[in-house]
């Protein structure tokens, strides 16, 4: 976890470490040797977050950015399992990846299940269920690759 990251965890209640937990196992862990490599470009990206510790109403997000997101995946993967986030080997099935996560975060345990679903090397969805703190969630990634980066 990036000092940032870790500054940021400090402060927040133990249902939103939960929602930060699913947020890095849906952004970072979908990398593995074996899965297609992402186009670098514009990316859309949205998410959708609802469970214990999202509130009362499914909390959305929305985001474009300029990325690749294989180098990116990869980049945050190193560094969560240097943090000491423990990862399973990815299970899969045609376009379907499967793996979770246990990660340790100011001392209390969280864990993820994420399903990947590759729809070729510029769209892919990720389903997330989170625990961990006295708190689940369910989070649903989009992401969609919509043209090229802008000069």
């Amino acid at each position: 976890m990036s000092h940032q990251l870790a500054s940021l965890v400090r402060y927040m209640p133990r249902s939103r470490i939960a929602i930060l937990v699913g947020a890095i196992t849906v952004s970072f862990t979908a990398l593995a040797e074996d899965l297609p490599t992402f186009k670098p470009g514009m990316w859309e990206f949205k998410r959708t977050v609802e469970g214990e510790g999202a509130g009362d109403k499914p909390m959305k997000l929305e985001n474009k950015e300029c990325t690749d997101p294989t180098a990116e995946m990869k980049k945050m993967n190193d560094k969560l399992a240097k943090q000491g986030c423990k990862f399973t080997p990815i299970s899969r099935s045609g376009s379907t990846y499967s793996l979770s996560s246990d990660c340790q975060i100011q001392g209390m345990q969280f864990q993820s299940r994420s399903v990947i679903t590759v729809e070729s090397d510029s769209a892919y969805r990720v389903d997330v269920s989170s625990t961990g703190a006295g708190a689940s969630t369910k989070e649903l990634l989009i992401a969609k690759r919509v043209g090229e980066c802008q000069p």
